[in-house]
């Protein structure tokens, strides 16, 4: 019996070795590596080790039958090498898995099975992510979980409101071009090349702000980014009709840091496809943006309640309150991805603008093939 993974499997490590040995319990495990452009495509850098070496390591591992270099370009991109070796398994653990991954499993056919990413016996976890920001770059990602676009004029001239967002250590690497703030992160590569400063978040923030929007600046990166990224904790900021928010709002309460982690989850979906636009066919009326504003309100409430349920309609409120002022952050493909959700969670939301990118879960539960995150805390 055939069985098929797929992955970077950049600076190979015990985790990769041990996902090999567990995989290859199945059935003849062949391995698929993603090739330097396609994860410069998905990550936004260069690997740090070539796909010819990659492939040289992999296929020196015990556990593996074969291994090659996946011939297409993006989360998919061994679909055609998928078709000429016709596996009758492909396995993912929690952090690749991907409904698309699923949708084209059971097209074709083949069993899908996700496992736990679980180190061998007496060895610590290992991440590649892990290891390149020990090595590397630390700086945090965000998360908005209401209010997302409130922090742009066009709508806060109208009627003013909040965005919340949270703080995010870069345990996994999210992919380019998905409503994670990857864009603005890039940004602060180039001012803090490994990590932020000891300094006031609130001052990074704006440093971070105006380096990336500098003058004559056609398009204005929303500050929620800036803020998400450097200041830690939950943290909510209002806007009146200015780029810069008129107040920041923090919250570095472990209890409830830690309600969140409990109770969030991420699905990944894809990239936003290239030449999206987000700015057509909009709806932006006050009555909309009010519904926004309350949404993200009832939200913050809900979440210093630790209403679970409360926070759950809210943050799905929020998320539809989007979606009728910018139409386009949604499709078909994604609508049929949420409705698989709807029963495993409380509510739900596309990470950033949309159109692909991470669905973000609440839920009461675990939901088994969705990732955990970890909130970034304040270290005094």
């Amino acid at each position: 019996m055939k069985v098929f993974v797929s992955g970077c499997y950049d600076m190979l490590h015990s985790g990769h070795v041990a996902f090999f040995k567990e995989a290859s319990q199945y059935g003849d495990l062949y391995v698929g590596i993603g090739s330097d452009s396609t994860i410069e495509e998905l990550k936004g850098r260069h690997t740090v080790q070539s796909d010819q070496e990659r492939l040289y390591m992999v296929k020196s591992v015990r556990y593996v039958k074969d291994a090659f270099i996946n011939s297409g370009s993006g989360i998919l991109d061994f679909i055609d090498d998928l078709r000429r070796l016709k596996p009758e398994r492909l396995i993912v653990n929690e952090d690749g898995h991907s409904p698309a991954k699923e949708e084209l499993c059971k097209e074709l056919g083949i069993e899908y099975i996700i496992l736990k990413r679980i180190p061998d016996a007496g060895l610590p976890a290992r991440s590649t992510t892990v290891l390149r920001s020990e090595l590397s770059c630390q700086l945090p990602y965000r998360l908005d979980l209401a209010g997302t676009w409130i922090d742009q004029p066009m709508l806060s001239n109208i009627y003013p409101g909040w965005a919340i967002t949270i703080s995010l250590e870069p345990i996994i690497e999210y992919n380019e071009r998905s409503g994670m703030s990857t864009s603005t992160r890039n940004a602060a590569k180039n001012i803090w090349p490994y990590a932020l400063p000891l300094d006031k978040p609130e001052k990074l923030a704006e440093i971070l702000f105006r380096y990336e929007n500098k003058p004559g600046n056609e398009l204005i990166s929303g500050a929620q980014d800036a803020i998400g990224i450097c200041v830690p904790g939950l943290c909510r900021h209002f806007y009146i009709g200015e780029y810069w928010p008129a107040r920041i709002e923090k919250v570095y309460d472990e209890d409830i840091l830690s309600w969140l982690e409990k109770h969030l989850f991420m699905v990944t979906l894809w990239s936003r496809p290239a030449g999206t636009d987000l700015l057509v066919n909009t709806q932006i009326t006050r009555d909309n943006i009010q519904i926004l504003a309350k949404a993200a309100d009832d939200c913050w409430d809900a979440i210093m309640e630790k209403d679970l349920r409360s926070f759950g309609e809210a943050l799905r409120e929020s998320f539809e309150a989007q979606v009728r002022m910018f139409p386009n952050m949604i499709n078909k493909k994604i609508s049929s991805i949420v409705d698989r959700y709807k029963y495993k969670a409380l509510g739900w939301k596309l990470s950033g603008a949309g159109a692909g990118g991470y669905l973000a879960l609440v839920a009461d539960k675990p939901i088994e093939e969705a990732m955990r995150l970890k909130i970034r805390r304040w270290v005094v």
